[in-house]
């Protein structure tokens, strides 16, 4: 039995580009154009007539925000996935879209496979990336400090460690097995740790360990 063609609906402000991206997909087979929006606003309304599988935003158009059109398409219709197609590739927009509920993000100068592919991963709920975005976007989570790092930066790497099994309330017998440390060393690191959070014993590091995510 044949699969339904997946069900489209196109919104870019203009017309030569639209026109041209409506070609490309009926082109690669098995996917049929519902309607067309050149505003934000057309697409929200045309989404909720049409309940197509995907739409295909611009971000960036006189008439509405891409991005406001995506939010209110995804929250007021989940079983929709929207695609962005701009020509937008600052981190901004990026991560924007992907706030707003966008589960693709592709650059305008992706060629006709790589958007049919994209069109056909939005359309069985798989998040998709151009190859440029997907760096984009795994250098940002790659970059992020370490929250627990952040919290503490008088801490050695080995004071956190102590921090974070005192948290979890370890003794340091226990901590010192963990560690393959001696408890002597442990004593010690506890004692460091002490002075540099300006606490008075475990009660109180415990406290401000679990405070920062610890434990």
């Amino acid at each position: 039995m044949t699969s339904s063609p997946i069900r489209v609906l196109v919104t870019d402000d203009h017309p030569v580009f639209r026109q041209g991206l409506k070609s490309l997909l009926v082109a690669l087979g098995g996917i049929d154009i519902v309607a067309e929006a050149e505003r934000g606003p057309d697409a929200v309304r045309l989404a909720a007539e049409l309940r197509p599988d995907v739409v295909v935003m611009d971000l960036h158009m006189a008439g509405g925000n891409g991005i406001e059109a995506t939010r209110t398409i995804t929250r007021n219709n989940p079983s929709i996935g929207v695609l962005v197609l701009t020509m937008f590739r600052d981190d901004d927009s990026v991560f924007a879209a992907m706030r707003a509920g966008a589960r693709g993000y592709l650059l305008k100068e992706s060629g006709a496979e790589e958007i049919g592919r994209a069109v056909r991963a939005v359309a069985a709920g798989e998040a998709i990336y151009g190859p440029d975005i997907a760096r984009r976007v795994l250098a940002y989570f790659t970059d992020m400090p370490d929250p627990k790092r952040a919290a503490f930066p008088q801490l050695t790497d080995r004071e956190r460690e102590v921090l974070e099994l005192i948290a979890q309330g370890r003794g340091n017998a226990e901590i010192a097995a963990t560690l393959f440390l001696s408890q002597k060393t442990v004593r010690n690191h506890v004692s460091n740790i002490f002075v540099k959070l300006h606490v008075a014993d475990r009660a109180q590091a415990i406290v401000l360990a679990r405070e920062a995510g610890l434990g």
